[in-house]
């Protein structure tokens, strides 16, 4: 059965501004009847121990499972930050741990105009190796998060070609359903398909390693998602018999409310699972 989560990110404006706070988080997702939820680790007001055991504690007193918390890292920096970049997803690692959490996301690289991308793509796999040793001996999976804008899982082939290389048994995939090339809301043109790329092909091709789906949501006034085709998607995703967690992750702040549009965005996708 797949179950149906909430990234915190989808009231990345209300955190940000103050207006909620993790736990206040937690609490909207036990209100809107979610299977659980992810944390990005802008979410967390302190890294102490006793503020993760309290957030560990709320959750597993409202039967909320945390499916992983995501780590905004970048392994195509010039090569004397690499060793930050690496430092910070070991210390997520460890934090994942502490709160027994199965999981952290972690991305790629970003090309830059002053290396080559054979260069930066060498570095990159160095690094993820280095990560996924770690990660190994702590037990805890690692995932890697498709995207555009200049990163290098663009395309369905990019994430499969970077867990071959890396090839390690605690390395998967968190496909994002927005974030590949040729989707409207990861390629420029927004609201309309790159036909020059087949995202929902990207999808097709990844999803077969994906232990975790974000649920990309962009436009959802009506009811239901414009840009994205998710009964489609979910056609998709059950095909290759996925049986993880799909989270809604909404970024349409500019055109509704996340208060009103993440509640949508749950009805949504909940009706389309139980069909």
């Amino acid at each position: 059965m797949i179950k149906l989560g909430c990234m915190s990110l989808s009231y990345n404006r209300a955190l940000s501004e103050g207006r909620m706070d993790l736990p206040a988080f937690i609490d909207k997702a036990y209100e809107l009847g979610l299977d659980g939820i992810d944390l990005h680790t802008g979410a967390f007001a302190s890294e102490e121990e006793d503020y993760l055991r309290d957030i560990r504690m709320r959750c597993l007193k409202r039967g909320l499972a945390i499916s992983y918390i995501g780590i905004s890292n970048n392994f195509g920096k010039p090569l004397t930050d690499l060793p930050d970049e690496i430092d910070k997803v070991k210390h997520w690692i460890d934090v994942a741990e502490q709160m027994r959490v199965p999981m952290v996301r972690i991305f790629a690289a970003w090309e830059r105009e002053d290396e080559p991308k054979e260069v930066i793509w060498s570095r990159m796999i160095d690094c993820i190796k280095a990560v996924m040793a770690y990660a190994g001996e702590k037990g805890i999976v690692v995932g890697l998060h498709n995207h555009n804008h200049g990163c290098v899982t663009r395309t369905g082939d990019d994430v499969i070609r970077i867990l071959e290389e890396v090839d390690h048994p605690y390395f998967s995939h968190i496909m994002d359903t927005g974030q590949y090339a040729g989707s409207p809301g990861a390629s420029g043109a927004k609201g309309k398909p790159d036909p020059n790329y087949d995202f929902y092909g990207s999808m097709e091709k990844s999803v077969p390693f994906a232990v975790h789906v974000r649920a990309k949501i962009y436009r959802i006034q009506t009811g239901e998602e414009v840009w994205l085709d998710y009964p489609r998607i979910l056609k998709i995703i059950r095909s290759a018999n996925f049986n993880g967690w799909m989270s809604i992750v909404y970024e349409g702040q500019a055109a509704e409310p996340e208060e009103t549009a993440v509640p949508k965005a749950v009805s949504y996708l909940r009706r389309l699972l139980n069909d």
